[in-house]
């Protein structure tokens, strides 16, 4: 009898049922390298594969943390959830989708705004949640960015949207659309109260948010490799009949062609959203 048969006999090898399983959620692979880091660490690095430089998708929580100073903020209108002004259904009742939606990601809506200060100066940020129905817009999120950008007048603070949407929600129809005409009227509000508008573009930025409001900032800023256009790279191919140019509708193939003002590294967001303020506010 060979040495590993008598050794496992004695008791002296682990059985499969005694091994320490990881749990779950500590380990996490980069979506474009696959490498390995324990979740701590990529927190640590904002969320940036140290190999690669992959800005993996976050939410509006892990923006609010990065941004405001001491992680502190104080949530405008946290409480407005969507009606169901249509009674739509397709594969499942809006009202059900919404409900359970909010149930998997302790969301009330795909956007969410809070007020706080960014190196001392007052500041307040919409960040939108792709992962509450893809970031879609409806009517509570062009009420939520209205609603930020009044207290931002009140307070006279710079405000921010943090853009990260598939386009309108479609359950909404006329009325999602109408968000779009909704918000770029409150952006003249704050632009003729003299505040800044900056609108920072994040992976992936499509659809009516794109042929709005993301589009409109005194300063246009993305994070490197975001997709970022109207329709998806296959509809434009399908529509126009003919090859895309490389890197098309992502966020280095804008900046090369006058849509964006800077492309911003995660990791340094504190320092250049900063710096882009006091442009402003001197």
């Amino acid at each position: 009898m060979s040495n590993w048969f008598k050794r496992n006999k004695e008791g002296i090898t682990t059985s499969t049922s005694e091994k320490k399983e990881t749990p779950e959620g500590l380990w996490v692979r980069c979506s474009n390298c696959k490498t390995l880091y324990t979740s701590d660490d990529l927190a640590k690095h904002s969320f940036v594969c140290e190999r690669c430089s992959h800005h993996e998708r976050i939410g509006s929580e892990e923006y609010f943390n990065l941004i405001f100073d001491d992680s502190k903020y104080e949530e405008i209108a946290q409480d407005l959830t969507s009606g169901d002004p249509l009674n739509f259904e397709d594969t499942k009742r809006y009202k059900d989708r919404i409900k359970s939606t909010q149930k998997a990601t302790g969301l009330k809506d795909a956007i969410r705004t809070g007020k706080g200060k960014l190196d001392g100066q007052d500041f307040v940020i919409a960040s939108m949640d792709f992962g509450f129905i893809g970031g879609s817009m409806g009517s509570v999120m062009g009420e939520k960015i209205a609603r930020g950008i009044d207290e931002a007048i009140k307070i006279k603070a710079p405000f921010m949207i943090i853009s990260k949407s598939g386009g309108a929600r479609m359950m909404e129809a006329g009325y999602s659309l109408m968000q779009m005409a909704k918000v770029s009227g409150k952006l003249s509000q704050l632009s003729e109260a003299g505040l800044p508008y900056i609108s920072y573009l994040t992976d992936p930025t499509t659809g009516g948010v794109t042929a709005s409001f993301a589009m409109l900032g005194d300063i246009n800023i993305a994070e490197p490799g975001a997709l970022i256009g109207f329709a998806g790279p296959r509809v434009v191919k399908e529509t126009i009949g003919r090859d895309l140019p490389d890197g098309f509708q992502t966020s280095e193939f804008l900046l090369e062609h006058g849509f964006l003002d800077y492309i911003i590294n995660r990791t340094e967001i504190r320092e250049k959203l900063s710096l882009s303020l006091k442009m402003f506010l001197k």
